[in-house]
């Protein structure tokens, strides 16, 4: 983090010849409760170690300027000339967040910003929120705005529905902004309210294992799910599938199709999974958590049908590992990374195993990452 932060800084001071202000961002992990944010639901995310660093400062030249250094791009544009570039463009992100701000009435005048960042791209760990909540948490604090962190969060949300045309929830922007450092936070998706929750590891960590594919289904099939989650819950007469149960879903069985009362049912399920894994937290019983976390794999897998052969086969094997208490597919599918919870002292030989099996299988590398769980957006003194 801190050789990210030096480049970005240096990088800006040698383009714009002045101090910036620094922002880091998370990234974020989520343990379970996955495809539950939109339907109003429970997830328990956190913050980790890896993000996007910004440097940031007022532009006196009349017009705008944004880097992105690890993409070697950059956009010079006009405030008041603000619409969502080709599709796809990363620089929509810095636009939808601006233009987001101006239609909560705030003023933001003309700054420069240089951005990098180390989260490994598609691996579903939100790099699209790092850079959401990097750009208004600066433009907050550079032209005085007094938005509050909730606020930003939302303005974040926005510029990712309007600008970039991903129906997201809020989980990915709420993480990354008010991460703690060592919690997860049991956050409930409705009243944007989290409890943060320590995590005794004991003996344990999170790797993450990115497939290292990204199957083009993904954000059409993100927003085909949130519809058809919308359409039962309407069926129901209900505000979201948080508020449906079980039994509820029952009376209406004929008159949906097999498929969208599977994935109904996955959404029901996997809430009561994030209820029962901040109870497993709590108790300090992480073979329990680990329990839950499969569950949430094969109800992705089998019912909401977002896994892929990649994703699946990583699990399989993390099965096949007796050091392995849970793995789960992480994030909106189709690719991206898996979650495992390992035995610290069997990290190095999982890796290992599992590396050379995928390879074999998909004539591909996969990749590992360790990560901590960390504080969310903040200032760089």
């Amino acid at each position: 983090m801190v050789k990210l932060i030096k480049e970005v800084k240096e990088s800006f001071k040698a383009t714009f010849k002045v101090e910036p202000l620094l922002v880091f961002s998370p990234g974020r992990i989520n343990i379970i409760g996955e495809h539950t944010d939109y339907n109003d639901g429970f997830v328990f995310p956190a913050a980790v170690d890896k993000g996007i660093a910004a440097a940031i400062q007022k532009s006196d030249t009349g017009s705008c300027t944004a880097i992105a250094l690890d993409l070697d791009s950059k956009i010079e544009f006009d405030l008041d000339k603000l619409k969502p570039s080709k599709e796809g463009s990363w620089e929509n992100y810095v636009f939808g967040v601006v233009a987001e701000i101006q239609n909560r009435n705030k003023v933001v005048g003309d700054f420069n910003i240089v951005f990098k960042g180390n989260i490994p791209g598609g691996a579903g760990m939100s790099s699209s929120a790092a850079l959401e909540n990097s750009v208004v948490f600066g433009l907050n604090e550079l032209f005085e705005l007094g938005l509050t962190k909730t606020e930003m969060i939302l303005i974040s949300q926005k510029a990712e529905h309007n600008y970039v045309g991903v129906n997201c929830g809020i989980m990915d922007q709420y993480a990354s902004m008010f991460g703690i450092k060592d919690n997860a936070l049991h956050l409930d998706c409705r009243t944007i309210q989290s409890k943060p929750y320590k995590i005794d590891f004991k003996k344990h960590q999170f790797i993450l294992i990115n497939t290292n594919v990204k199957h083009s289904l993904s954000d059409s099939a993100y927003n085909d799910r949130r519809s058809a989650c919308e359409s039962i819950a309407t069926l129901l007469d209900v505000k979201a599938l948080r508020d449906a149960t079980e039994a509820d879903l029952e009376k209406i069985i004929d008159k949906v199709t097999p498929t969208n009362y599977q994935k109904a049912l996955y959404v029901i399920q996997e809430n009561e999974r994030t209820l029962k894994a901040a109870k497993a937290i709590e108790d300090n019983d992480l073979e329990r958590l680990g329990k839950l976390i499969y569950q949430s794999h094969a109800g992705l897998s089998d019912q909401y049908k977002v896994s892929c052969d990649e994703l699946d086969f990583l699990v399989a094997q993390a099965k096949k590992n007796k050091y392995v208490l849970g793995a789960r597919m992480m994030g909106g599918g189709f690719g991206g990374c898996t979650i495992n919870l390992v035995a610290r002292n069997e990290v190095n030989a999982f890796e290992e195993t599992v590396s050379k099996a995928y390879k074999n299988k998909f004539d591909k590398e996969c990749s590992v990452y360790f990560i901590e769980l960390s504080n969310g957006t903040h200032l760089v003194k």
